[in-house]
């Protein structure tokens, strides 16, 4: 296994962490309103009712409900569109991903005694899509990325981030694999990004300075998906308690393909021997790519009561989702510098192309692959809902969940064994400090308008879970790899939604539309010591079209 050192944010000791990171285990813990068209359009608010495909994946016990068979399938066409904001201008990207949102199979066993029925039921069901773009393009910057690199790089030493090679001009000493130095440190060092503080021993500059202008852009793509596959039992207790038991399997895939540019005049970068500092003109590329498989398993247990016909009450609970993860990252750079004063016409100053005597720094340099395991536990979830049932005309459904996020926890991988993990504490303590609890409220309402037709509306609120310092930019976040970029959520996540169904003998046709508000922060790397880094608000707008189709005999 190849060690990877997770960039360090506290500047005066770097932070020796492997594998996962904060953003890392945020963005796979994330969940989001999915599942058939009846329960989107009611705003997923089926804690208490049950009776629904869906259920199987919130609460166990709506499984119970059932007094027949069913079997159906869910299509989900998305149309996203994204809207990066910076204070110079804004850009946009659109995409149209077409998901099967759920299908599965219920059963039911007629007992007749005080246990009235049994029920099972298999289901698959797309928990969250990572499907992201983030554009943007910040000018002028007040800082640069290899600032903040040289800030945390200090400590190790020129030769231990050098590659050395033999007579033979074979390598001899790969710091990638024959040190514990930090690899974007190594990656920045070889690339000219940062340089050897003068007097300084082990401690080193970037190349921004008093007088430096320069603008930065960047480009992040993110995709993959998070499927889980559900195993209900259920039983109905005089038709007034109905209980249930369920196991999540989890198929998780995430890649992240992450590039940054700067672009800099009266920059501080080496003279063309490499054996002091001067003033010149500088341009960089880091590109990062990230992906990240594994599988998980979650436990879930769940009651609905109906005291009287037209009330039912329910209450469920999830174990966190514990994953079982394999990482692998690579980076690479492409460089120039450029001294003007060593150029041979003046008139060629200041371009950063020109291939002459003046410009003997640039190229490309590129990291080792690195793979390795780690482990994950999502958060707890917990959720109560009451839904009021008029007649065989109309439901008003409410829900209430907690999702305690800044209980995420982390472990990564010191051996070969399978049970050679142990719990990272850079990251654990950081995941407190930017993270907190979560509360979802879900509102749906339906009306039977016919025997076979229904009108449905929902409403969907999750608060932001970050705390408000880490939105600002005011806590450190530990990112993975050499990847320093991250975005996190800020404001209150919305779905609005509405639909209808239609029944004909044993056969349901329903289809949802449904609107989703979602607003972050993105930042090319964590603040630090004053200096502010690239950033912009991420609007995001989701508009789906779900239909769905399925059998109850």
């Amino acid at each position: 296994m190849k060690k990877i050192i997770i960039p360090a944010i506290m500047l005066s000791l770097p932070v020796l962490g492997f594998a996962q990171s904060t953003v890392d285990a945020y963005s796979l813990s994330q969940t989001e309103l999915r599942g058939t068209a009846r329960f989107m359009s009611m705003g997923g608010a089926f804690t208490a009712l049950g009776g629904d495909l869906s259920t199987l994946s919130q609460n166990p016990a709506g499984v119970a409900v059932y007094r027949g068979s069913e079997i159906g399938a869910t299509l989900d066409l998305n149309f996203r569109s994204y809207n990066t904001q910076t204070p110079y201008g804004s850009s946009k990207d659109n995409q149209t991903k077409v998901f099967c949102n759920n299908f599965g199979y219920v059963g039911t066993a007629w007992l007749g005694s005080g246990m009235r029925s049994i029920s099972w039921g298999v289901t698959y069901g797309r928990v969250s899509s990572f499907d992201r773009v983030t554009n943007g393009y910040n000018n002028p910057t007040s800082t640069s990325l290899t600032n903040y690199v040289a800030g945390f790089s200090g400590g190790q030493s020129p030769s231990d981030l050098s590659f050395e090679y033999g007579s033979n001009g074979q390598c001899t000493y790969n710091p990638y694999l024959d040190s514990d130095c930090d690899w974007l440190s190594i990656l920045a060092y070889t690339s000219y990004m940062i340089s050897p503080r003068p007097g300084a021993p082990n401690q080193y500059l970037g190349l921004y300075q008093n007088g430096t202008v320069g603008d930065a852009l960047y480009n992040v793509r993110e995709r993959g998906y998070v499927d889980q596959y559900n195993f209900d039992l259920g039983g109905n207790v005089s038709d007034m308690v109905y209980w249930g038991l369920g196991i999540g399997v989890t198929d998780i895939s995430y890649t992240r393909d992450a590039y940054y540019s700067e672009s800099m005049e009266n920059a501080r970068i080496m003279s063309p021997g490499g054996s002091s500092l001067t003033t010149g003109d500088a341009g960089f590329d880091l590109y990062n790519s990230k992906h990240i498989t594994g599988n998980g398993w979650n436990f879930k247990a769940g009651v609905i009561v109906k005291p009287v016909p037209a009330l039912r009450l329910g209450f469920a609970v999830h174990t966190p989702t514990y994953y079982t993860l394999t990482h692998g990252y690579e980076a690479s750079t492409n460089f120039s510098y450029y001294d003007p004063s060593l150029a041979k016409n003046p008139d060629d100053a200041g371009h950063l192309d020109e291939t002459q005597p003046a410009n003997p720094q640039q190229g490309d340099e590129y990291t080792e692959w690195a793979s390795f395991d780690s482990r994950l536990r999502t958060p707890w979830r917990i959720m109560a809902g009451a839904a009021l049932v008029i007649g065989n005309q109309a439901i008003v459904s409410v829900d209430y969940e907690h999702q305690a996020y800044n209980a995420m926890h982390v472990k990564y991988q010191y051996g070969y064994g399978y049970d050679d993990f142990a719990p990272d504490d850079n990251v654990n303590n950081n995941i407190k400090d930017v993270f907190k609890g979560s509360d979802i409220v879900r509102l749906g309402i339906e009306y039977r308008v016919t025997p076979q037709l229904s009108l449905r509306a929902g409403y969907n609120a999750q608060k932001c879970n970050v705390k408000q310092a880490a939105v600002d930019g005011n806590v450190e976040v530990l990112t993975s790899g050499t990847d320093p970029s991250f975005s996190l959520d800020s404001k209150l996540t919305q779905y609005i939604s509405c639909g209808l169904g239609y029944k004909y003998k044993g056969w349901y046709f329903d289809a949802a539309y449904v609107h989703k508000n979602r607003e972050s922060k993105f930042r090319a790397y964590t603040n630090w010591d004053g200096n502010i880094a690239p950033s912009a608000d991420v609007k995001e707008n989701y508009n789906s079209v779900v239909l769905s189709v399925g059998y109850k005999f």
